[in-house]
Protein backbone atom coordinates (compact mmCIF):
# COMPACT_ATOMS: atom_id res chain seq x y z
CA UNK A 1 0.00 0.00 0.00
CA UNK A 2 1.38 3.37 -0.97
CA UNK A 3 0.59 6.51 0.98
CA UNK A 4 0.57 9.81 -0.89
CA UNK A 5 1.03 12.98 1.13
CA UNK A 6 -1.70 15.60 0.98
CA UNK A 7 0.10 17.78 3.52
CA UNK A 8 1.00 20.44 0.92
CA UNK A 9 -2.46 20.70 -0.64
CA UNK A 10 -4.23 24.01 -0.02
CA UNK A 11 -6.77 23.90 2.82
CA UNK A 12 -9.64 24.48 0.38
CA UNK A 13 -8.58 21.42 -1.65
CA UNK A 14 -8.40 19.29 1.52
CA UNK A 15 -11.87 20.39 2.57
CA UNK A 16 -13.24 19.64 -0.91
CA UNK A 17 -11.64 16.19 -0.75
CA UNK A 18 -13.28 15.61 2.64
CA UNK A 19 -16.67 16.59 1.23
CA UNK A 20 -16.22 14.14 -1.66
CA UNK A 21 -15.64 11.39 0.94
CA UNK A 22 -18.74 12.29 2.99
CA UNK A 23 -16.96 14.36 5.63
CA UNK A 24 -16.95 18.09 6.28
CA UNK A 25 -14.89 20.68 8.13
CA UNK A 26 -15.39 23.70 10.34
CA UNK A 27 -12.23 25.16 8.80
CA UNK A 28 -9.96 23.66 11.44
CA UNK A 29 -11.20 20.16 12.28
CA UNK A 30 -12.48 17.22 10.23
CA UNK A 31 -16.20 16.66 10.88
CA UNK A 32 -18.51 13.72 10.30
CA UNK A 33 -22.21 14.36 10.90
CA UNK A 34 -21.24 17.65 12.58
CA UNK A 35 -19.03 15.86 15.14
CA UNK A 36 -15.26 16.23 15.26
CA UNK A 37 -13.55 13.11 13.95
CA UNK A 38 -11.21 11.45 16.45
CA UNK A 39 -8.24 9.37 15.34
CA UNK A 40 -9.14 5.82 16.35
CA UNK A 41 -5.60 4.97 17.45
CA UNK A 42 -4.57 7.99 19.51
CA UNK A 43 -8.05 9.35 20.37
CA UNK A 44 -7.13 12.85 19.19
CA UNK A 45 -9.38 15.18 17.19
CA UNK A 46 -8.15 15.30 13.59
CA UNK A 47 -7.27 18.72 12.18
CA UNK A 48 -7.53 19.44 8.45
CA UNK A 49 -3.91 20.60 8.51
CA UNK A 50 -2.76 17.25 9.93
CA UNK A 51 -5.09 14.70 8.36
CA UNK A 52 -4.26 11.55 6.46
CA UNK A 53 -6.73 9.66 4.31
CA UNK A 54 -6.01 5.97 4.02
CA UNK A 55 -5.63 4.95 0.35
CA UNK A 56 -8.55 2.95 -1.02
CA UNK A 57 -10.81 3.89 1.87
CA UNK A 58 -12.60 6.77 3.53
CA UNK A 59 -10.75 6.39 6.83
CA UNK A 60 -9.34 9.69 8.10
CA UNK A 61 -6.49 9.60 10.61
CA UNK A 62 -4.13 12.06 12.22
CA UNK A 63 -0.93 12.15 10.18
CA UNK A 64 1.46 10.74 12.79
CA UNK A 65 3.68 7.65 12.88
CA UNK A 66 1.69 5.86 15.61
CA UNK A 67 -1.62 6.09 13.76
CA UNK A 68 -0.15 5.10 10.40
CA UNK A 69 1.77 2.15 11.88
CA UNK A 70 -1.27 1.05 13.91
CA UNK A 71 -3.47 1.15 10.82
CA UNK A 72 -0.97 -0.86 8.79
CA UNK A 73 -0.63 -3.40 11.58
CA UNK A 74 -4.40 -3.78 11.95
CA UNK A 75 -5.33 -3.98 8.27
CA UNK A 76 -2.25 -5.55 6.72
CA UNK A 77 -1.64 -8.33 9.21
CA UNK A 78 -1.29 -11.27 6.82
Amino acid sequence: MEFVSIRNLPKTAKIQLLKELGYNSDGEYVLYRNEKVRDRYINKEVKVSNMAIVPGSTIVLDDNPVSIASYLEEYNAD
